[in-house]
């Protein structure tokens, strides 16, 4: 399905109920429709690349609660997997690259960038 003009919220809503219908899903099912998204690039700073265990780096089993758990991710659905990198070879920090779905505006990214959030007893900026 596609059109030319931005779709208002009632219009989402009557796609919802009717793919529900034709699908033959419960009403419990959730199905959101929302307008065309691309993905943006963020990278995350200030965490150390050495996780609990001092021997072993940060994983996304990491990663992932802190984000879903912290309020200015609130909203923001990852598009791909983390990437978590050293940020050189003699340094300590990591450099963590997330893709998020967003608006074609890039309304989300722009309401995470240079903003902090805790991470362990650490501050991160993304």
């Amino acid at each position: 399905m596609s059109t030319n003009f931005v779709a208002s919220v009632a219009e989402l809503e009557v796609i919802k109920q009717w793919l529900k219908k034709v699908a033959g899903l419960a009403t419990s099912t959730v199905v959101e429709p929302h307008l065309p998204q691309s993905k943006s690039f963020l990278k995350i700073l200030g965490v150390l690349y050495w996780g609990n265990n001092s021997s072993l780096p940060i994983t996304q089993a990491q990663l992932e609660p802190v984000i879903a758990n912290t309020p200015i991710f609130e909203g923001v659905v990852l598009a791909s997997r983390s990437r978590i990198m050293k940020a050189s070879p003699s340094s300590d920090m990591s450099v963590i690259w997330i893709d998020i779905w967003d608006s074609q505006k890039g309304s989300k990214g722009k309401t995470l960038i240079n903003h902090s959030f805790n991470f362990g007893c650490h501050t991160a900026t993304v």
